[in-house]
C-alpha cells in the first residue's frame, strides 16, 4: 500500500545513520521498512486518538527491539545516536499524521534499547 501522506512518503528515514559506517545498511533498511509499515498502518487503521496511535507505535517499537539482534550480529547496536534518530523518526511520523501532542517517550515506551 503506497503511503499517501506526502510528508511521510518523502522523509529520508534514519538518514544520519545511513551516513555512518557503524550502522550496516542492510539492517537500517529493515528499520526503515518498520517505519514505513507504521505509516501504512496509521493510514489503514486511522487512529482517532493518542491511545490508538500508541498501540501502533508500540508494535513498531517491538519490531525495533527484535532488530537489535541483527545490529549486534553486524557488529553494531542501537546506542545513543541510533536511539535518538529512531525516536525522532517516530516523533516525525506522529506529527505528520496530526498527532502533535504525542508524548515522545510514550511513542516508544516498549523499547528495550
Amino acid at each position: 500500500m503506497p503511503i499517501t501522506n506526502q510528508q511521510a512518503a518523502e522523509r529520508a528515514y534514519l538518514k544520519p545513520l545511513y551516513e555512518d559506517d557503524y550502522y550496516p545498511d542492510h539492517v537500517l533498511d529493515k528499520g526503515k521498512a518498520i517505519l514505513l509499515r507504521l505509516c501504512e498502518r496509521i493510514e489503514a487503521e486511522q487512529p482517532t486518538d493518542l491511545p490508538a496511535l500508541y498501540v501502533l507505535t508500540h508494535a513498531a517499537t517491538e519490531e525495533f527491539n527484535d532488530l537489535e539482534v541483527e545490529f549486534d550480529k553486524a557488529g553494531s547496536e542501537i546506542e545513543t545516536v541510533a536511539r535518538e534518530e529512531i525516536a525522532e523518526d517516530f516523533w516525525f511520523i506522529a506529527n505528520a499524521y496530526g498527532f502533535t501532542d504525542a508524548d515522545h517517550e510514550e511513542l516508544i515506551a516498549t523499547r528495550d534499547w
